[in-house]
This record gives structure tokens, sequence and C-alpha cells, in this order.
């Protein structure tokens, strides 16, 4: 399933209905650009002048430049696909979202931020506000006086009601107790580039020393030379920089600059154990209202979501947890905690119909939203943290991205003209060849190459897992270890 980011359309994915990914927005902050350069994603919602994408894609962790042996030096097949790290988006994958609008017609809209180059829309939305107000006022306090008149020649009295009505207790357990705890921890982002471009988005206090987890199309403006902040609820303003970023994961790593000694990390939840039902608390800054806390369930689990940045570039792929929490741009890279307050997933995508609201021209939330585990963004954050760059699971295997339904079908050809099958990875060693197609991963069905990479980037390199395929029209069971890939390009 293909997804968009905030305020990006995605075309639907092949295995399940598309789903949006979603990218920050504020209608007070520059637009964030999605992950610097995915390189398979499907379009955004709002990336609807995005260049199409290839309809096959290297295999999940065979990326170009990689120690594949290239192919014998024969003109690439016309039907084969162009394989290139990342993977190219499957057709329709959505965009990061980069504040352009579009149709949302693929499932998942990456949360792209949204220009705001005059930070619209808030000023109007506050106007409303107060313009309501005081007609309410003119309206009570007319009423008011003719009562007041009226009772004048009867003589009667008025009798005041209390106005106390006992003291409010919250447990911590409630929506209002894991609120006032965890908000604390939450900072809005925002990223700017060199050429004054960005959005806004949210991220949360992952450890003591200052390193803030969030989106890589959070942050992608201000990776190369740009400016970062991050703002906590009590107005605190802190400089920050980028630690590492991977666009294939969709997680990036950012570090406060005079970080202060009183930071309170979030507790982490286990995603593994999430159930279908659980309720579900999202913080985030929805088209730059800061520290906003909506509240939902678990939808379903292992969404196959495949979004990009929207410019056509690399691509991100996760096995998401779907919620109907209110999820908008601005929302990328805050946390999804469960009832106790733990983080259980990384807000990253939505699926999105209809333009957005406050004048900001993204779509909005229509219960769709997709989180990226935690189990998997803790394993990406802690390598980002220790090394700067992200290390990818991989088969050795180019696998097509056209939509289907019958499986992951290994290509015919890898990138570049290298073989589809890399020699020696852990594919070939299990004996897999071109055109077999694969359809379970352990105990996951696998219904496209979008979902096959989902599925394999949930695990670690080394992981022993099942593969199931078929060939000739019988099917085969193989059990591989899975080999490593770092770095995004």
């Amino acid at each position: 399933m293909s997804t968009e980011n905030e305020g990006t359309a995605v075309p639907q994915a092949p295995s399940a209905p598309p789903v949006p990914v979603a990218s920050p927005a504020t209608p007070s902050q520059q637009p964030a650009a999605g992950p610097g350069q995915p390189s398979e994603a499907t379009p955004t919602q709002a990336a609807t002048d995005q260049q199409p994408q290839q309809p096959h894609q290297s295999a999940y962790g065979t990326p170009p430049g990689s120690d594949a042996q290239p192919a014998p030096a024969t003109a690439p097949s016309p039907a084969a696909p162009h394989a290139a790290w990342p993977p190219p988006p499957p057709p329709g994958t959505p965009a990061y979202g980069d504040g352009g609008s579009g149709a949302g017609t693929g499932w998942g809209a990456p949360y792209a931020p949204q220009p705001t180059p005059k930070k619209p829309g808030r000023g109007g939305l506050v106007a409303a506000v107060l313009v309501a107000a005081l007609v309410a006022g003119g309206l009570g306090g007319g009423i008011g006086y003719q009562l007041a008149k009226g009772n004048d020649d009867s003589g009667s009295t008025t009798v005041s009601a209390s106005t106390s009505g006992g003291d409010v207790k919250r447990d911590p357990g409630t929506v209002a107790g894991v609120a006032a705890k965890a908000l604390p921890s939450t900072v809005t982002i925002e990223a700017e580039s060199t050429n004054g471009e960005g959005g806004t988005g949210t991220g949360f206090v992952f450890d003591k020393q200052g390193h803030i987890v969030t989106n890589n199309h959070v942050v992608a403006d201000a990776v190369d030379g740009g400016k970062l902040t991050a703002t906590f609820p009590d107005g605190r303003k802190y400089d920050a920089e980028v630690v590492g970023h991977a666009q294939g994961y969709d997680v990036a790593v950012i570090k406060l600059k005079n970080a202060p000694s009183n930071l309170k990390p979030l507790t982490l939840g286990d995603s593994d154990k999430v159930a279908v039902g659980d309720s579900t608390i999202a913080i985030g800054a929805p088209f730059g209202l800061s520290n906003t806390v909506t509240t939902g369930i678990i939808s379903a689990k292992n969404r196959p979501v495949a979004s990009s940045d929207g410019t056509g570039s690399q691509a991100s792929y996760m096995s998401a947890l779907q919620t109907d929490a209110s999820i908008n741009p601005g929302n990328s890279g805050g946390p999804l905690l469960d009832a106790q307050g733990n983080v259980i997933g990384i807000n990253s995508a939505i699926q999105s119909t209809g333009s957005g609201g406050l004048g900001s021209g993204q779509s909005g939330s229509i219960g769709l939203g997709f989180a990226i585990p935690i189990n998997q963004a803790k394993y990406v954050a802690q390598q980002l943290i220790k090394t700067g760059k992200p290390v990818y699971a991989k088969i050795g295997a180019s696998v097509s991205l056209e939509e289907s339904t019958g499986g992951a079908k290994i290509t015919d050809q890898g990138a570049g003209g290298a073989a589809s099958v890399e020699p020696g990875g852990p594919a070939a060693q299990a004996g897999l060849k071109p055109g077999d197609v694969i359809t379970k991963l352990d105990d996951h069905v696998i219904d496209s190459g979008p979902t096959l990479i989902g599925e394999i980037w949930t695990h670690q390199p080394g992981d022993k897992v099942t593969i199931t395929y078929e060939r000739a029209g019988k099917t085969h069971t193989v059990d591989l270890t899975l080999g490593s890939r770092t770095g995004d390009s």
C-alpha cells in the first residue's frame, strides 16, 4: 500500500488500499521538504507534478552501487525494471508532502511541511474567533439587559449560583494525565533550507543527551546547511543539528545545541505487542498548531506504506501501525502513544481526500493515519546516533514495484544492467532466481514489491527468515539470512 505524507497524494499500493504518507506543515512555518532522496517513492497527494516512477525497483537492500556483480554487458531489456537504491517508488506512491495540494487518491499522503512564506492562516483564524466572541458577547449583553429591565418593576431578587464545581482530579491513566506527562518531552521542529524554504513538524526527546527523534522528511530541508530549531511547549527554543537521517526508513535524529540538563525522554513501548483496538494518543503540530493532542485506536497493523518526498527521488517503506487518531500536516515525527503514555510509533503519513483547512491548501485527516512502529524506529535511531548512517537489511534481489496482488516478482534485470539476484548474496545462496514470485516472508503475506521491502526492513541484518515463493506454478519454501547495506545511496 502506498501512502502520502502530510500534504502529498499517493497512488494505491499493490497489496493494500493506498495509504497516504503525511508530512508536517505549519501555516506559520515554511513547508518542510520531504526526505532528501527517496529512491522509490510513490507520488504523494500533494506531489501531483512529481515525475513518473520506474515500474520496477531494486531489490530490497540491493541499491545501485552495492557490491552486486554487474550482469553481462548486454543492453537492458525494455521490460526490465530500472532498479536504483533505494528502490523507485511503486506506481502511485505518495510523496512526503511538499505543501502543494493534490488529489488524495492514493493510500497515504506524506506529511510534507506546508510552505508558509508569510505564516498564513493563523491570523485569520484568530480574527474569526474574536469576531465570534464579540458577537456572542453582544447578544448575551443585550439579552441580559432586557431581562434585567423587565425585572425592574417586579421587585424580584437574583440569587447567584455557586461557581465552584469542586476540585478536578485527573488520574495518571487518563488522556489528560498522559498528555500532561508527555507534552513537556515533545518539540515543534522548524526546518529551513539555505534558500529559505522549509516547514514544521514534530519530534520527541529520545535521551538525556539532547537527541530528538523525528521523520526524515521533517528535517530534509535543513540537512545541507539549513537552519533547524526545536521549541518546547513552555516556549524554550533551541538550535539543533541533524545527527543522521534515513530516507528509506523515514527516520531522523537531531540534537539540541546547549541542551538543558533536565530533559525527560519518553518511555518507549513494544510495538510488537500492540493489538487492534488499543487506545492511541497522538501529539503534534497540525498545520502549525503546536502541542495538539488527539486520540483514537489502533485500526490495523502491518499496513504496507510507501511514500516519497514528492520530488520523484527515493522512497520510504514501512509496515505501519494504522490509527484513526486525527493526524494532519505538522504531526509528522510526533509520538503515537498507548494508553499508558509509552511511545509505540512515529506519526508519519495519512490517507486524505480533500484540501486542508486554515488556507493551507494541504489535505487533512479522514481518520487514516500511519505510524512507523517504535521497535523499528528505535533500532534506526540508535544506528544513526552511533554512526550517523542507516543500516538496512536486504535479501540481495531486485523486485518489481508494479501494482499486483500476486506477490513480489524478482525482476529479470537489476539496476544499471546489474544482475537482479546479487551474486553470493542471501537470495542467491537460498537458490532464488529471476522470475520467482515471493508470496510470504515468515507468516506475513507478500502481495507486492513495496510490501516485501517494508517487511524486510522490520528486521535487522543477520536475522533468519523463511521465504515462500512460486516458480513454474509450484510453491517452494526456503530459509535465508538477511544481509546488510549501509547508507541511502
